[in-house]
């Protein structure tokens, strides 16, 4: 049910696309432009997402020398989750977070920060390694590339219409003149509007991922243990990096309540926890028969 509603959100983003090209413009052109220079440049992100994203917090690659347990567990949960052997980086500071990046399976990273190894115990770990796993084998990360390609794109035709309506001329003939509606649409509405389907298609993914480890650990209680910790941990210690990247993160780095709720990346903590206990009975009632 998350990835039809994923893509229906995707394809709602591309009719806003398509719907502002035809008010605005009147033609592709505009379109074409506009699509082009955001695909580039977000394709390109994603491209290079593992590395952008890791640089970003300062994570460090460590070797199962270096970090025995955790480098074990991850291969472990990589195995029954039937997904090449990630790289593993840690994340030096006492912020407690986590993250999976990469562009697919076979070039993806997890990455832990110290706090969260220390914080946890090792089932709730486990619990988090196996959510950014599910998030790898969901190929989420080009989930969110699509979305962010397709939200830049209406990003750029909103800076393209302020310029019309400094410039142009707002007439429709021959339909290449910017439509006044469609223009303040562009400026005011669709950007906003982009922004909040983007939200809700990350925070429909990190539902999937909690199912995805509740499943793969068959401990969903665990993970839910785990955020409880998390997101108090992270109001105290919000972890250090580039807000951007907070879509990646396990868990929103501040908890946001009413309108600011709209902008989240993540489902709240209560409804996550209330997924992972329906599905613990679940799983519980299966055991049974």
């Amino acid at each position: 049910m998350n990835q039809v509603k994923t893509l229906a959100l995707l394809s709602l983003l591309s009719g806003l696309l398509v719907g502002l090209g035809y008010w605005i413009i009147g033609g592709p052109t505009g379109i074409l432009v506009g699509l082009a220079i955001a695909a580039v440049s977000n394709l390109s992100s994603w491209y290079f997402s593992d590395q952008i994203a890791l640089r970003a917090y300062n994570a460090q690659p460590v070797s199962r020398d270096q970090a025995p347990a955790l480098y074990a567990m991850v291969e472990r949960l990589s195995l029954a989750a039937e997904i090449p052997m990630p790289g593993v980086y840690l994340i030096p500071g006492p912020a407690a977070n986590a993250f999976a990046t990469g562009r697919d399976p076979s070039h993806a990273a997890v990455a832990v920060t110290e706090g969260i190894v220390t914080m946890l115990t090792s089932a709730e770990l486990e619990g988090v390694i196996a959510h950014e796993l599910s998030h790898i084998l969901n190929r989420d990360t080009l989930t969110q590339a699509v979305a962010a390609t397709v939200g830049g794109a209406i990003s750029s035709l909103a800076y393209m219409a302020q310029w019309a309506s400094y410039g142009m001329a707002s007439d429709r003939d021959d339909n290449r003149g910017p439509n006044p509606i469609g223009l303040l649409l562009a400026i005011f509405v669709a950007p906003l509007a982009a922004t909040l389907i983007q939200m809700t298609i990350s925070r429909t993914r990190e539902f999937e991922a909690d199912a995805g480890s509740g499943r793969l650990t068959k401990n969903p209680r665990a993970l839910a243990s785990a955020l409880q910790k998390l997101e108090a941990s992270a109001q105290r210690t919000p972890i250090q990096g580039n807000p951007a990247f907070e879509p990646l993160l396990i868990i929103n780095a501040f908890s946001r309540q009413g309108m600011a709720g709209l902008f989240a990346t993540h489902p709240s903590t209560e409804a996550r926890i209330e997924k992972l206990l329906a599905l613990e009975a679940e799983l519980a009632k299966a055991v049974k028969r």
